[in-house]
């Protein structure tokens, strides 16, 4: 219990995290094409220095099996993230595909499995779930490219000020914790 006492003492650092998350997902919707280029170059900076290590450990492991293979897969890495970072935007299209192409199959599955559940009293609140993900994958396929420009950046602010949120109301339980007579 004490580690929880210290943590509870400590709950304005919880709160500044909130705090900042917050306001850094309010930036990210601000300014969506901004920040949905910074995390494709992100992206793309991540692939080349990936690649590059595994290029490094496939010299290392000549002997291997898989050397050949582990050669293509982190030359393949590093090309696409070289073609990420130089063309940002086009990234931010292949990127967002991705994305639509996950929250479209993921619908449908979650769907499937609603119908075959239907004998569980909230069977369709699963369904209308996946029946949402399709919806969104396909109408922002349908604005596509310029729902490529925003949508990332987007997200991101919207993530962050849900962390905000979560670490801020953390913060608040830990105050009360703190606060409570022992």
């Amino acid at each position: 219990m004490s580690g929880n006492a210290s943590i509870s003492a400590k709950w304005g650092w919880f709160l500044l995290l909130g705090i900042v998350s917050i306001l850094a997902g309010m930036f990210a919707i601000a300014h969506p094409l901004m920040v949905t280029l910074a995390g494709v170059i992100f992206i793309g900076a991540s692939l080349l220095v990936g690649g590059v290590v595994q290029v490094i450990q496939s010299f290392m492991m000549k002997e291997w099996q898989g050397f050949a293979f582990g050669m293509l897969g982190g030359l393949l890495s590093v090309i696409g993230g070289v073609l990420i970072m130089q063309q940002p935007a086009a990234g931010s299209v292949i990127i967002t595909l991705f994305l639509l192409a996950a929250l479209v199959i993921g619908g449908i599955l979650r769907i499937v499995i609603a119908l075959r559940h239907r004998d569980l009293p909230l069977w369709w609140v699963l369904a209308c779930g996946g029946v949402v993900s399709v919806v969104v994958g396909v109408a922002l396929y349908a604005s596509m490219p310029w729902s490529s420009l925003w949508i990332l950046g987007t997200l991101i602010g919207v993530e962050l000020i849900v962390q905000g949120l979560g670490w801020s109301g953390f913060a608040f339980d830990l105050r009360k914790r703190n606060s409570a007579p022992a």
